[in-house]
């Protein structure tokens, strides 16, 4: 206790260090309470990463970073929350280290197709839980994604607020990574409400009501599998995935609006590895992140009229699964706009 009051009496007569325009905070600035995010957050606001228990571990301290924040003429902007901490390590003489950070992105989406298709399987990942209340997103335990509005538009293009956690171990072996949740998605959301709420005001784009939710979540994705054929239990979506047993499939949203099914390649201490998507979406808002990307079933991307929506499909395949298809992935791909198509009542969603 006497370390941290006295970190605490420390934080508080120092007060925030300014370095190169980026904020830097001591953990639990006593009798104040830290911010972080442009003031989006503070301690002990929700999610078990802002809390007490996100400095369980021993020697454990949280620090922010960020960007200027949003702005009429700055529509790009970041930050990151970080805790770090200890603990001995029985081969080793010297402690593991271990880094939690969770980051929030403020902007339009990417323009290049290669960095827009990297940010789609993000955040279009099969664990994310479609957000309620008509907000146009998606949620899960390590990441979150919101389109806002129309009016925060900048540069043609949809502005989203996202969320994402990344941890490491560092020891004797290196460095690894180490899975992290950053709480649950009603914690997650509330966090990514938050933030959107005061980049749309620091942006001068927000809308007359704050965004907020109140309604609990309608579905929620099962838990990720080994992948098989048919991918995600959708006819026709057949891949051939080796002798390989990393891949791992997730089946995620399936409603009439939106479907979700992605595979990433894991393997213990790296980074999952997105490997392959298929999104079908009739959000309007949604749908706008897939403009500008090459169309055509050759490029994995249609759309069609479909109960009177403009709706998107899409695939992408990871350079390990690129080729995988059976009998080939513009085939594959075909059959996937027929089989969804289908069940929501557009046929093959070709010829739009």
């Amino acid at each position: 206790m006497g370390r941290r009051r006295g970190a605490a009496v420390a934080g508080a007569v120092a007060g925030a260090v300014l370095v190169s325009g980026i904020g830097l905070w001591a953990t639990d600035s006593w009798p104040f309470r830290d911010s972080y995010c442009w003031g989006a957050w503070e301690q002990d606001s929700g999610a078990a990463f802002l809390g007490e228990d996100g400095l369980a571990k021993s020697g454990s301290e949280r620090s922010a970073t960020e960007s200027a924040p949003p702005s009429a003429g700055r529509r790009h902007a970041s930050c990151t929350v970080t805790v770090t901490s200890t603990v001995p390590e029985d081969d080793s003489d010297e402690p593991l280290t271990f880094k939690e950070q969770v980051t929030v992105e403020y902007g339009p989406v990417p323009a290049r197709a290669e960095d827009r298709r990297a940010w789609i399987a993000r955040y279009f990942d099969g664990s994310g839980a479609r957000l309620p209340d008509g907000l146009d997103g998606l949620v899960a335990g390590d990441r979150a994604m919101l389109v806002l509005p129309e009016g925060c538009d900048a540069d043609g293009r949809p502005t989203a607020v996202t969320i994402r956690s990344g941890s490491t171990g560092d020891g004797h072996l290196g460095k690894v990574a180490v899975p992290f949740t950053i709480g649950t998605r009603s914690e997650v959301t509330r966090m990514l409400l938050d933030v959107a709420n005061t980049g749309m005001r620091k942006a001068g784009c927000a809308p007359d009501e704050p965004l907020r939710t109140a309604s609990p979540f309608v579905t929620v994705p099962e838990d990720a599998g080994s992948a098989r054929s048919p991918l995600c239990r959708i006819p026709g979506v057949t891949l051939d995935f080796g002798k390989r047993s990393g891949y791992r499939e997730q089946v995620g949203v399936v409603d009439r609006r939106l479907q979700t099914c992605s595979v990433v390649w894991r393997a213990q201490g790296l980074p999952d590895e997105p490997a392959a998507q298929y999104v079908m979406t009739a959000e309007p808002r949604l749908a706008a992140l897939f403009e500008g990307l090459p169309e055509g079933a050759g490029n994995g991307l249609v759309r069609a009229e479909c109960g009177g929506r403009r709706t998107v499909f899409y695939a992408n395949l990871g350079s390990g699964l690129k080729g995988s298809g059976l009998p080939d992935d513009r085939t594959v791909f075909t059959r996937f706009t027929e089989s969804v198509g289908k069940r929501i009542g557009c046929g093959s969603g070709e010829g739009a």
